[in-house]
This record gives C-alpha cells, structure tokens and sequence, in this order.
C-alpha cells in the first residue's frame, strides 16, 4: 500500500502525519501492495463549526474508488473515524470481489453426468445391425 497524505490550505504537523501514517497502517493487510491510499487533511476556520478538523481519503482499487470522509474536533479523532470507515467499506469491496463470483457459480444449476452403464445400453442406431454382421 502507498500512502499519501496531504494538508489542504496549509502545513501539517509531523506529529499527525506519524499518527495518520500508524493508522491507516492497518488497511494495509487488507489491500494489494500496489494500492494507492490519498489522506488530505483540512481545518474549517469558522468558530461555530464544532468539528473543524475533517478528513478525507481515497483508495484507489481496482474497480471503483473507495471514498471516505470525517469529521471532528481533532485530526487525530477524525483520522480514528475515518480509518473504521474505510475498514468496513474495505471488507464490503473484498467480499464482492471474492465471494460474489462463488456465490453466482453455486446459483447456476450443475448437470448431473450421464452415469456409464447407461451410455453403453443406448447405442446409436444402425451400430448393432454392423456388428451382428
């Protein structure tokens, strides 16, 4: 997994890089190696938002995106909530991946084969009349 994260309008902190970075550490025993992971952080700067520090991130798969937002009072909450997040939509993208494809190969019915015994009772006709000869 290859993490980018990124501060919007402005500089971030070492401190919540490291923390962001230890965190989302954890998608990566669910993702391929080659998965690329965009964290950007950013801060409201309006005193009537109570959750000013948001985060927002994207993974890019192999089939659709996966998007997840949060928002908190602290970057390191929002980053908390946010990582639960993209757990769950993870797990949901591996299992259609997985196990939709074995679910629709068990729904198509299996024709049962055509046991050996009755293969050599019904000859084609014309081949006894050959043979008797």
């Amino acid at each position: 997994m290859r993490l980018q994260v990124k501060a919007h309008n402005g500089t971030l902190n070492e401190t919540v890089r490291a923390y962001a970075e230890k965190r989302l550490a954890k998608l990566e025993k669910r993702l391929y190696d080659e998965t690329v992971v965009e964290v950007t952080l950013s801060r409201e700067h309006n005193p009537s938002i109570k959750d000013d520090h948001s985060a927002e991130a994207v993974v890019y798969t192999k089939g659709p995106n996966i998007v997840a937002s949060e928002s908190a009072e602290t970057y390191e909450a929002a980053i908390d909530r946010l990582v639960d997040k993209l757990e769950r939509q993870i797990e949901r993208y591996r299992d259609k991946r997985t196990h939709e494809p074995r679910r629709a190969a068990q729904r198509k019915p299996v024709e049962a084969p055509v046991p050996a015994e009755l293969l050599e009772q019904e000859a084609p006709p014309g081949t006894e009349d050959e043979a008797a000869a």
